[in-house]
């Protein structure tokens, strides 16, 4: 705020403004080296893929995976698998078979439970005994 401090920095100092003019600054870039490879490329993080196992589910999912991950339909199904028959499908078979490790498929086995549907017997219906109504009097 004060009107010293404006003006001086306003001021333009002629000594420096004469030394700015002296410098001179050249860049250059270093020259580009483009190494041929020969065609080779360099090699890339590859993921190894494994074809899915959906049976007659198959136009429902996509095709191929990652190892190591399923897909959702393989997911259920494996579920399922597991929840039907728990003797055939442990935890040891679904690993091997769905190529993944033991202690991921036991967390899922262990934290995902597919739904179970009820459908309770309908009662029979009794047939309505037609009474004489009442008479108030």
């Amino acid at each position: 705020d004060s009107p010293e401090i404006k003006e001086e920095v306003l001021r333009k100092d002629d000594r420096f403004l004469a030394l700015l003019k002296d410098v001179y600054v050249e860049s250059k870039d270093p020259p580009v080296q483009v190494k041929d490879g020969g065609g080779e490329h360099l090699p890339s993080k590859q993921v190894e893929k494994r074809l899915t196992k959906l049976g007659h589910l198959e136009a429902l999912d996509v095709k191929k995976v990652s190892k190591g991950k399923i897909s959702l339909v393989e997911a259920l199904t494996l579920l399922n698998n597991h929840k039907l028959q728990p003797q055939i499908w442990t935890a040891e078979k679904i690993a091997a078979e769905y190529s993944l490790e033991l202690k991921e498929v036991n967390s899922l086995l262990e934290f995902f439970i597919p739904f179970t549907v009820l459908e309770f017997p309908k009662k029979p219906k009794k047939a309505v005994t037609s009474h004489e109504p009442k008479k108030l009097t």
